[in-house]
């Protein structure tokens, strides 16, 4: 498999050769899976794991913790255009956890839960001597053979992205209280942003029939467009100017121009991000004004493979490996 551990190569070696024979399982390229349903209908299902001090602050509230697994999943789903249902949780706690912190955990798997519309279906709990260690797994339903995936994409394409970028990775150093610069409200809303993403839970099924491929941006702008790229074989060319950035991500790169490379390639924003052809921006913009979700076109599908992103001067920007890598 080679040296060092790559979790995309750990994938293809060892586990895509046991999905064979099951075509909804994509050759475990995607982020889902879909099964086949009630007629007429797909299930997608995904799952996600997190771990203390891994995906969250150790000392984050329970009840975020628990809101930020449901909503990681529920982005995935989004992704592929689907509707959730159902979630199943299983749990690691570290032995001699408080009462308060698992009914706080509940409380707020709860909120979560009856926000979106999605039933609590089973699961199992344990315990650990190690860190909490959660995983979700998410159901959602799509029409049959509608589902949005990554290998669909042209050349040709506009390259979209939901909201703004680089909001998670910031929101993690301002969380640590690395961005002491900042006025106090620009901190809060980006650790805000890190602890409790935004899935676009609206927007993804009204992107059936529009998006040709898409996914939903968890380990870097880059590296996830990459993955999109490799799916679909074709290249991606984006512009750094036109990448969405909130204003609180605006002041930390006015403040420090070098960390527009950490705005490009950090994870954590669970945004949307797709290609569709040219014909379809103006339905984009209606669903962008149907769901209050701002869409920005970011570059286009070329030919050959990779991704290159261009500053203002029309140069190349050297981002290094970038994006989040588990190995």
């Amino acid at each position: 498999m080679g040296d060092p551990l790559d979790e995309f190569r750990l994938i293809a070696d060892l586990f895509a050769p046991l999905a064979r024979g099951f075509p909804g399982a994509l050759n475990l390229t995607d982020d889902a899976a879909l099964l086949p349903g009630e007629p007429g209908v797909d299930t997608v299902v995904t799952v996600d794991a997190m771990v203390a001090g891994v995906h969250f602050l150790p000392d984050d509230p329970a009840d975020l913790i628990a809101r930020k697994l449901v909503r990681v999943n529920l982005s995935d789903l989004a992704a592929k255009g689907a509707v959730p249902f159902a979630v199943l949780l299983a749990a690691a706690f570290p032995r001699g956890v408080a009462p308060a912190w698992l009914t706080a955990f509940a409380d707020g798997l709860g909120c979560d839960l009856a926000q979106y519309g999605v039933a609590l279906i089973g699961g199992d709990t344990v315990a650990t001597p190690g860190p909490l260690t959660l995983s979700l797994t998410a159901f959602g339903r799509v029409p049959a053979g509608q589902a949005i995936l990554r290998s669909g994409a042209r050349v040709g394409d506009l390259i979209w992205v939901s909201g703004t970028v680089g909001d998670g990775a910031l929101g993690l150093d301002a969380a640590r209280g690395l961005l002491g610069f900042l006025a106090p409200d620009q901190a809060a809303f980006l650790a805000d942003r890190y602890r409790l993403p935004r899935p676009r839970t609206e927007l993804g099924p009204k992107l059936m029939g529009l998006a040709r491929s898409g996914m939903d941006v968890s380990d870097g702008l880059v590296q996830d467009l990459g993955h999109l790229c490799r799916a679909s074989g074709v290249g991606a060319r984006v512009a750094a100017a036109e990448i969405p950035l909130s204003p609180a991500a605006r002041a930390v790169v006015a403040a420090d121009e070098s960390r527009l490379a950490s705005v490009l390639t950090g994870g954590d924003d669970y945004e949307l991000l797709f290609t569709a052809a040219p014909e379809a921006t103006q339905a984009l913009h209606r669903c962008s004004q149907a769901t209050g979700v701002p869409l920005t076109a970011i570059g286009r599908i070329v030919e050959g493979g990779g991704v290159s992103v261009f500053d203002a001067d029309g140069r190349v920007m050297a981002l290094g490996q970038g994006g989040w890598r588990h190995f």
